[in-house]
This record gives C-alpha cells, structure tokens and sequence, in this order.
C-alpha cells in the first residue's frame, strides 16, 4: 500500500478503495458538521470527557476546545477527500504533514467504525469477520468489518512509510 518515494509517502488506489475512503471520509465529516449529539457513542467516543468524574469541569472543557478539535477533525478528513483521486484510480503523494493528517483521520474513522460495530481492545477481529461470513456472506457487517480492517492496514501501511520521510 503507502511506500516511502523520496520525501513522499506514496500509494496508488482501485477505483474501490478510491470510493470507500471517499465515503469514510465523508461520513466522518458530516457526523461532526450534522449538529453533533454527545449522547451519540460515536461522537463520545470522538469527543471523551476529559473529567469522567467531574461533568460540569469536562462541559467547561469542551466549551473552549471542542470548537478547535471539531474543525481539526473536519480538516483531518477532508485532507483524505483533497488528496484522493475524485474518481477512478489513482496515485496519492503525502507530505509528511499531509501523511499526518491522514493518520489522524484514518483513526478517528477506526474509532467511530469500531464504536458502531462494538469492537473492543480484546476483538479478535478474524474472529469477528468469520463469523459474520457465516452468518450472512451478503450482510453490511461483513461490509463494515472489512473497511475497518483495511482501515487499519491502510493505517500500519501509512506508518511504517512515515517515519522515513520526517
């Protein structure tokens, strides 16, 4: 996947991959841009408490940061949409600020998939993946399991190219 090209991390992408990080990247966006519920375990997830004991300090928290970190966020993703081909396949060349950004962004996707599908820190996510296989071959959980696990190769991939380049 993402290969270190001189200063460059470098990947090239099938037109599928192309519209499934399109489409994660834009279901990121518009989950923090859509009004944002904090009853949302995604968004929770996204935004933690900072004081889990102490509501009203972590609510006054969030009124001076959440702001900056939101728009961080958006930004992170739309560095995905900016970079990626706007249809087809194609070649993408990070920065390593731009590879950062794409770092952050890939996780924050990990995160809310992972919330959305219940996967914990001990999910065996092969494990997980069978059984949804056996399930039903067809079903948007085996969908939604696959983008996640290549999301986190996607991610390893990005990784290991970055050190490189700093």
């Amino acid at each position: 996947m993402f290969r270190r090209s001189g200063g460059q991390c470098v990947a090239t992408f099938a037109h599928d991959e192309v519209r499934v990080l399109r489409k994660v990247a834009a279901e990121v966006v518009g989950l923090l841009t859509d009004g944002m519920d904090h009853t949302d375990p995604v968004v929770s997830r996204l935004f933690p408490d900072i004081y889990p004991d102490l509501p009203e300090d972590s609510q006054e928290f969030r009124l001076y940061t959440e702001g900056d970190l939101k728009t961080s966020k958006i930004d992170q993703a739309g560095a995905i949409l900016a970079a990626l081909p706007d249809e087809g396949e194609g070649e993408v060349r990070l920065d390593g600020e731009a590879a950062e950004a794409w770092l952050r962004a890939i996780n924050d996707a990990r995160l809310a998939m992972g919330t959305r599908l219940e996967i914990k820190a001990d999910t065996d996510l092969g494990e997980e993946l069978d059984d949804a296989v056996l399930e039903d071959p067809g079903s948007s959980r085996v969908f939604q399991l696959s983008v996640y696990a290549y999301l986190g190769y996607l991610q390893e991939s990005l990784l290991n190219a970055l050190p490189e380049i700093r």
